[in-house]
Protein backbone atom coordinates (compact mmCIF):
# COMPACT_ATOMS: atom_id res chain seq x y z
CA UNK A 1 0.00 0.00 0.00
CA UNK A 2 1.21 3.56 -0.60
CA UNK A 3 0.27 5.88 1.92
CA UNK A 4 -2.50 4.61 5.46
CA UNK A 5 -6.10 4.52 5.32
CA UNK A 6 -8.06 5.85 7.49
CA UNK A 7 -11.29 3.57 7.84
CA UNK A 8 -14.62 5.46 8.73
CA UNK A 9 -17.67 3.63 9.28
CA UNK A 10 -21.09 4.63 8.75
CA UNK A 11 -23.19 3.12 11.40
CA UNK A 12 -25.76 5.32 12.10
CA UNK A 13 -28.53 3.55 10.25
CA UNK A 14 -31.69 2.02 11.80
CA UNK A 15 -32.08 -0.81 9.21
CA UNK A 16 -35.62 -0.77 9.66
CA UNK A 17 -36.40 -3.47 6.94
CA UNK A 18 -35.06 -6.00 9.55
CA UNK A 19 -37.70 -5.36 12.14
CA UNK A 20 -38.70 -7.11 14.04
CA UNK A 21 -35.16 -8.17 14.89
CA UNK A 22 -34.11 -4.73 14.17
CA UNK A 23 -34.83 -2.11 16.77
CA UNK A 24 -34.20 1.54 17.93
CA UNK A 25 -31.71 0.06 20.64
CA UNK A 26 -30.89 -2.42 18.66
CA UNK A 27 -30.12 -1.40 14.76
CA UNK A 28 -29.44 -3.68 12.14
CA UNK A 29 -25.20 -2.93 12.23
CA UNK A 30 -25.40 -5.27 16.15
CA UNK A 31 -27.18 -8.17 14.75
CA UNK A 32 -25.22 -11.42 13.43
CA UNK A 33 -27.54 -12.13 10.54
CA UNK A 34 -24.81 -14.55 8.73
CA UNK A 35 -24.73 -17.63 10.82
CA UNK A 36 -21.63 -15.74 12.10
CA UNK A 37 -21.56 -14.93 15.92
CA UNK A 38 -19.75 -11.59 14.69
CA UNK A 39 -22.42 -8.61 14.15
CA UNK A 40 -21.90 -6.92 10.92
CA UNK A 41 -20.29 -3.92 12.61
CA UNK A 42 -18.02 -6.19 14.47
CA UNK A 43 -17.17 -8.08 10.88
CA UNK A 44 -16.75 -4.53 9.05
CA UNK A 45 -14.33 -3.54 11.71
CA UNK A 46 -12.04 -6.94 11.23
CA UNK A 47 -12.38 -6.51 7.79
CA UNK A 48 -10.91 -3.09 7.59
CA UNK A 49 -8.49 -2.89 10.95
CA UNK A 50 -5.77 -4.65 8.88
CA UNK A 51 -6.06 -1.96 6.60
CA UNK A 52 -5.96 0.63 8.75
CA UNK A 53 -2.94 -0.98 10.56
CA UNK A 54 -5.05 -0.93 13.79
CA UNK A 55 -7.50 0.51 16.09
CA UNK A 56 -5.48 3.70 16.40
CA UNK A 57 -6.58 4.41 12.47
CA UNK A 58 -9.82 3.47 12.58
CA UNK A 59 -12.73 5.38 13.29
CA UNK A 60 -16.66 5.13 13.91
CA UNK A 61 -19.84 7.79 13.24
CA UNK A 62 -22.97 7.03 14.88
CA UNK A 63 -25.61 7.95 16.72
CA UNK A 64 -26.25 9.41 19.84
CA UNK A 65 -29.02 6.56 20.56
CA UNK A 66 -26.80 3.82 19.71
CA UNK A 67 -23.14 5.23 20.67
CA UNK A 68 -23.40 3.15 23.68
CA UNK A 69 -23.54 -0.20 21.95
CA UNK A 70 -21.08 0.57 19.69
CA UNK A 71 -18.63 1.25 22.67
CA UNK A 72 -20.18 -2.40 23.55
CA UNK A 73 -19.21 -3.99 20.26
CA UNK A 74 -15.83 -2.80 19.83
CA UNK A 75 -14.40 -1.97 23.24
CA UNK A 76 -10.96 -1.55 21.48
CA UNK A 77 -11.92 1.71 19.34
CA UNK A 78 -9.84 5.03 21.42
CA UNK A 79 -12.80 6.69 22.81
CA UNK A 80 -11.78 9.89 20.70
CA UNK A 81 -12.12 7.78 17.10
CA UNK A 82 -16.15 7.75 17.42
CA UNK A 83 -17.61 10.76 16.11
CA UNK A 84 -21.48 10.61 17.81
CA UNK A 85 -24.14 12.58 15.86
CA UNK A 86 -27.10 14.65 17.90
CA UNK A 87 -29.20 13.83 14.77
CA UNK A 88 -28.87 11.82 12.08
CA UNK A 89 -28.40 14.28 9.03
CA UNK A 90 -27.79 11.51 6.53
CA UNK A 91 -24.64 10.33 5.25
CA UNK A 92 -23.06 14.03 4.27
CA UNK A 93 -22.96 15.22 7.14
CA UNK A 94 -21.20 12.23 8.35
CA UNK A 95 -18.89 12.28 5.62
CA UNK A 96 -18.05 16.20 6.43
CA UNK A 97 -17.57 15.93 9.62
CA UNK A 98 -15.20 12.99 9.93
CA UNK A 99 -13.02 14.19 7.05
CA UNK A 100 -12.58 17.55 8.85
CA UNK A 101 -11.51 15.45 12.15
CA UNK A 102 -9.21 13.83 10.17
CA UNK A 103 -7.56 16.32 8.89
CA UNK A 104 -7.03 18.10 12.07
CA UNK A 105 -5.15 15.49 13.29
CA UNK A 106 -3.48 13.94 10.22
CA UNK A 107 -3.56 16.81 8.14
CA UNK A 108 -5.31 17.42 4.19
CA UNK A 109 -3.36 14.46 2.67
CA UNK A 110 -4.76 11.63 5.13
CA UNK A 111 -6.38 8.99 2.99
CA UNK A 112 -9.80 8.21 4.20
CA UNK A 113 -12.42 5.58 3.47
CA UNK A 114 -15.99 5.49 4.17
CA UNK A 115 -17.92 1.88 4.70
CA UNK A 116 -21.13 1.36 5.66
CA UNK A 117 -21.26 -1.06 8.95
CA UNK A 118 -24.32 -3.30 7.39
CA UNK A 119 -22.12 -4.70 4.45
CA UNK A 120 -21.40 -8.14 3.96
CA UNK A 121 -18.02 -9.21 1.75
CA UNK A 122 -17.36 -13.25 0.79
CA UNK A 123 -13.56 -12.39 -0.38
CA UNK A 124 -11.38 -10.68 2.10
CA UNK A 125 -8.13 -10.79 0.03
CA UNK A 126 -9.92 -9.81 -3.37
CA UNK A 127 -10.95 -6.57 -0.63
CA UNK A 128 -7.93 -5.98 0.67
CA UNK A 129 -6.00 -5.83 -2.87
CA UNK A 130 -9.19 -3.43 -4.34
CA UNK A 131 -9.22 -0.61 -1.03
CA UNK A 132 -4.99 -0.63 -1.85
CA UNK A 133 -5.65 0.06 -5.49
CA UNK A 134 -8.24 2.98 -4.55
CA UNK A 135 -5.52 4.12 -1.93
CA UNK A 136 -3.19 4.61 -5.03
CA UNK A 137 -5.90 6.22 -6.56
CA UNK A 138 -6.61 8.30 -4.21
CA UNK A 139 -2.79 9.06 -3.38
CA UNK A 140 -1.77 10.23 -6.78
CA UNK A 141 -4.96 11.89 -8.22
CA UNK A 142 -6.97 14.60 -7.35
CA UNK A 143 -10.01 11.86 -6.87
CA UNK A 144 -12.92 10.50 -5.53
CA UNK A 145 -12.88 7.17 -5.99
CA UNK A 146 -15.63 4.98 -5.35
CA UNK A 147 -16.22 1.23 -5.71
CA UNK A 148 -18.88 -0.26 -8.03
CA UNK A 149 -19.75 -3.53 -8.01
CA UNK A 150 -20.48 -5.67 -10.87
CA UNK A 151 -23.97 -6.79 -11.02
CA UNK A 152 -24.76 -10.27 -10.93
CA UNK A 153 -28.19 -9.09 -11.62
CA UNK A 154 -30.46 -6.45 -13.33
CA UNK A 155 -31.43 -5.58 -9.75
CA UNK A 156 -34.10 -2.86 -9.47
CA UNK A 157 -32.70 -2.45 -5.35
CA UNK A 158 -29.40 -0.36 -5.77
CA UNK A 159 -28.58 2.92 -7.98
CA UNK A 160 -26.00 2.36 -10.45
CA UNK A 161 -22.60 4.10 -11.76
CA UNK A 162 -22.14 4.46 -14.90
CA UNK A 163 -18.25 4.39 -16.39
CA UNK A 164 -16.53 6.77 -18.70
CA UNK A 165 -13.14 7.05 -19.99
CA UNK A 166 -10.63 4.28 -18.69
CA UNK A 167 -7.47 6.57 -16.86
CA UNK A 168 -5.23 3.70 -16.41
CA UNK A 169 -4.49 0.64 -13.88
CA UNK A 170 -3.94 1.05 -10.21
CA UNK A 171 -2.53 -2.68 -8.47
CA UNK A 172 -3.81 -3.87 -11.81
CA UNK A 173 -6.93 -2.89 -11.34
CA UNK A 174 -8.52 -0.88 -14.05
CA UNK A 175 -10.02 2.69 -12.92
CA UNK A 176 -12.34 4.98 -14.82
CA UNK A 177 -13.93 8.30 -14.70
CA UNK A 178 -17.47 7.88 -13.69
CA UNK A 179 -20.38 9.27 -16.35
CA UNK A 180 -23.01 9.35 -13.70
CA UNK A 181 -24.58 8.19 -11.36
CA UNK A 182 -28.03 6.51 -11.65
CA UNK A 183 -31.26 6.15 -9.23
CA UNK A 184 -32.92 2.74 -8.75
CA UNK A 185 -34.06 1.85 -12.12
CA UNK A 186 -36.47 -0.13 -13.29
CA UNK A 187 -36.61 -4.02 -14.68
CA UNK A 188 -36.17 -3.05 -18.33
CA UNK A 189 -33.50 0.01 -17.30
CA UNK A 190 -31.30 -2.73 -15.17
CA UNK A 191 -31.44 -4.71 -17.92
CA UNK A 192 -30.27 -2.11 -20.29
CA UNK A 193 -27.59 -0.98 -18.07
CA UNK A 194 -25.93 -4.53 -17.72
CA UNK A 195 -26.32 -5.31 -21.57
CA UNK A 196 -24.11 -2.15 -21.97
CA UNK A 197 -21.17 -3.40 -19.65
CA UNK A 198 -20.43 -0.15 -18.69
CA UNK A 199 -22.62 0.04 -15.65
CA UNK A 200 -21.81 -1.29 -11.55
CA UNK A 201 -23.95 -1.62 -8.16
CA UNK A 202 -22.97 1.97 -6.32
CA UNK A 203 -21.75 -0.13 -3.21
CA UNK A 204 -21.43 3.14 -0.97
CA UNK A 205 -17.97 3.25 -0.37
CA UNK A 206 -15.60 5.89 -0.96
CA UNK A 207 -11.68 6.61 -0.29
CA UNK A 208 -10.22 10.01 -1.02
CA UNK A 209 -7.77 12.49 0.82
CA UNK A 210 -9.24 14.80 3.18
CA UNK A 211 -8.07 17.89 1.03
CA UNK A 212 -9.63 16.91 -2.16
CA UNK A 213 -13.37 15.92 -0.45
CA UNK A 214 -13.31 19.34 1.80
CA UNK A 215 -12.57 21.46 -1.19
CA UNK A 216 -15.05 19.41 -3.33
CA UNK A 217 -17.80 19.85 -0.15
CA UNK A 218 -17.39 23.37 -0.02
CA UNK A 219 -17.49 24.06 -4.21
CA UNK A 220 -20.61 21.68 -4.20
CA UNK A 221 -22.22 21.35 -0.58
CA UNK A 222 -20.95 24.39 1.58
CA UNK A 223 -24.75 24.63 3.27
CA UNK A 224 -23.31 21.55 4.91
CA UNK A 225 -19.38 22.02 5.46
CA UNK A 226 -19.13 25.53 6.65
CA UNK A 227 -21.44 25.38 9.65
CA UNK A 228 -20.03 22.66 11.01
CA UNK A 229 -16.22 24.01 9.94
CA UNK A 230 -17.49 27.33 12.08
CA UNK A 231 -20.00 25.96 14.99
CA UNK A 232 -18.67 22.07 15.00
CA UNK A 233 -20.92 19.21 15.73
CA UNK A 234 -23.22 21.35 17.84
CA UNK A 235 -24.62 22.87 14.85
CA UNK A 236 -25.90 19.45 13.43
CA UNK A 237 -29.68 20.26 14.38
CA UNK A 238 -29.68 22.47 11.83
CA UNK A 239 -27.96 21.25 9.20
CA UNK A 240 -29.96 20.03 6.14
CA UNK A 241 -30.45 16.09 5.76
CA UNK A 242 -28.71 14.41 2.72
CA UNK A 243 -26.96 11.92 0.83
CA UNK A 244 -23.64 12.10 -0.45
CA UNK A 245 -24.23 10.99 -3.36
CA UNK A 246 -26.86 14.16 -3.96
CA UNK A 247 -24.68 16.33 -1.89
CA UNK A 248 -21.30 16.07 -3.84
CA UNK A 249 -21.50 12.56 -5.90
CA UNK A 250 -23.71 13.70 -8.53
CA UNK A 251 -22.38 16.79 -9.05
CA UNK A 252 -18.42 16.59 -8.41
CA UNK A 253 -15.95 16.16 -11.71
CA UNK A 254 -13.55 14.45 -9.19
CA UNK A 255 -15.76 10.81 -9.07
CA UNK A 256 -13.81 7.57 -10.18
CA UNK A 257 -14.68 4.14 -10.51
CA UNK A 258 -13.57 1.04 -9.99
CA UNK A 259 -15.60 -1.63 -10.73
CA UNK A 260 -14.72 -4.48 -8.28
CA UNK A 261 -15.57 -8.40 -7.52
CA UNK A 262 -15.37 -9.55 -4.09
CA UNK A 263 -18.48 -10.55 -3.66
CA UNK A 264 -20.87 -8.15 -2.01
CA UNK A 265 -24.15 -7.60 -0.44
CA UNK A 266 -25.88 -4.35 1.39
CA UNK A 267 -28.37 -6.94 3.69
CA UNK A 268 -31.25 -4.39 2.67
CA UNK A 269 -33.80 -6.27 4.04
CA UNK A 270 -34.52 -10.06 5.01
CA UNK A 271 -33.93 -11.26 1.84
CA UNK A 272 -30.53 -10.43 1.96
CA UNK A 273 -30.59 -13.61 4.32
CA UNK A 274 -31.37 -16.20 1.79
CA UNK A 275 -28.79 -14.74 -0.50
CA UNK A 276 -26.32 -15.22 2.00
CA UNK A 277 -27.45 -18.87 3.30
CA UNK A 278 -29.53 -20.89 0.99
CA UNK A 279 -28.73 -24.30 0.39
CA UNK A 280 -29.02 -25.91 -3.23
CA UNK A 281 -30.79 -28.75 -1.71
CA UNK A 282 -32.77 -27.07 1.05
CA UNK A 283 -36.57 -25.94 0.54
CA UNK A 284 -36.47 -23.23 3.38
CA UNK A 285 -33.60 -20.96 4.91
CA UNK A 286 -34.27 -21.69 8.36
CA UNK A 287 -32.57 -19.98 10.86
CA UNK A 288 -34.94 -21.18 13.76
CA UNK A 289 -36.75 -24.85 14.90
CA UNK A 290 -39.11 -24.77 12.01
CA UNK A 291 -41.74 -27.78 11.57
CA UNK A 292 -42.92 -27.38 8.06
CA UNK A 293 -45.78 -29.03 5.81
CA UNK A 294 -45.13 -28.56 2.29
CA UNK A 295 -42.99 -25.05 2.74
CA UNK A 296 -40.24 -23.48 0.61
CA UNK A 297 -38.84 -20.76 -0.62
CA UNK A 298 -39.18 -19.46 2.96
CA UNK A 299 -36.65 -17.45 5.12
CA UNK A 300 -37.68 -18.12 9.09
CA UNK A 301 -35.61 -16.67 11.84
CA UNK A 302 -36.29 -16.65 15.55
CA UNK A 303 -33.88 -15.47 18.26
CA UNK A 304 -35.15 -17.81 20.54
CA UNK A 305 -34.26 -21.32 20.43
CA UNK A 306 -37.44 -22.60 22.45
CA UNK A 307 -40.31 -21.31 19.95
CA UNK A 308 -41.39 -23.85 17.11
CA UNK A 309 -42.60 -22.41 14.53
CA UNK A 310 -45.10 -24.37 12.38
CA UNK A 311 -46.12 -23.88 9.06
CA UNK A 312 -48.20 -25.50 6.19
CA UNK A 313 -48.57 -24.91 2.62
CA UNK A 314 -46.94 -21.75 2.73
CA UNK A 315 -44.62 -20.12 -0.37
CA UNK A 316 -41.68 -17.66 -0.46
CA UNK A 317 -42.57 -15.86 3.10
CA UNK A 318 -40.75 -14.13 5.56
CA UNK A 319 -41.30 -15.61 9.26
CA UNK A 320 -39.28 -13.86 11.95
CA UNK A 321 -39.80 -13.76 15.16
CA UNK A 322 -38.57 -12.32 18.23
CA UNK A 323 -39.69 -11.47 21.72
CA UNK A 324 -43.31 -10.26 21.67
CA UNK A 325 -43.75 -9.60 17.70
CA UNK A 326 -44.22 -12.33 15.00
CA UNK A 327 -43.81 -11.21 11.66
CA UNK A 328 -45.03 -13.00 8.59
CA UNK A 329 -44.85 -11.14 4.94
CA UNK A 330 -44.73 -12.29 1.58
CA UNK A 331 -40.76 -12.24 0.08
CA UNK A 332 -41.55 -9.60 -2.28
CA UNK A 333 -43.07 -7.35 -0.05
CA UNK A 334 -40.43 -6.73 2.69
CA UNK A 335 -40.04 -3.22 1.53
CA UNK A 336 -43.16 -2.41 2.95
CA UNK A 337 -41.89 -3.31 6.68
CA UNK A 338 -41.54 0.47 6.51
CA UNK A 339 -45.22 1.33 6.20
CA UNK A 340 -46.06 -0.95 9.32
CA UNK A 341 -43.25 1.24 11.52
CA UNK A 342 -44.86 4.15 10.72
CA UNK A 343 -48.14 2.90 11.72
CA UNK A 344 -46.57 1.10 14.89
CA UNK A 345 -45.40 4.55 16.07
CA UNK A 346 -48.43 6.08 15.65
CA UNK A 347 -50.16 4.24 18.23
CA UNK A 348 -48.74 4.36 21.64
CA UNK A 349 -49.63 1.01 22.56
CA UNK A 350 -47.05 -0.64 19.77
CA UNK A 351 -44.13 1.67 21.46
CA UNK A 352 -42.16 -0.82 22.79
CA UNK A 353 -41.97 -2.86 19.71
CA UNK A 354 -40.01 -0.02 17.92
Amino acid sequence: MTRSLFPVILAGGKGERFWPLSRLNRPKQFLCLDGSNRSLLQSTADRLLPLAGGWDNLWVITSSQIAGGVEEQLPELPSQNLLIESQGKDTAAAVAWASLEIKKRYGEDAIIGFFPADHWIANQEAFAHTLNAAVELAANTAAIVTLGIKPSFPSTGYGYIEQGAHVGSFNDLPAYHVNRFAEKPNRETAETFLSTGRYSWNSGMFIFRAGVVLEELHIHAPEIIEPIEKHGPDIYPQLPKKSIDYALMEKTALAYVLPVEFGWDDLGDWNAIERLLKKENEPNVELATHVGLDTQGAIIYATNDEDVIVTIGLEDVVIVRDRNVTLVVKKDRTQEIKQILKTLQSDPRFTELL
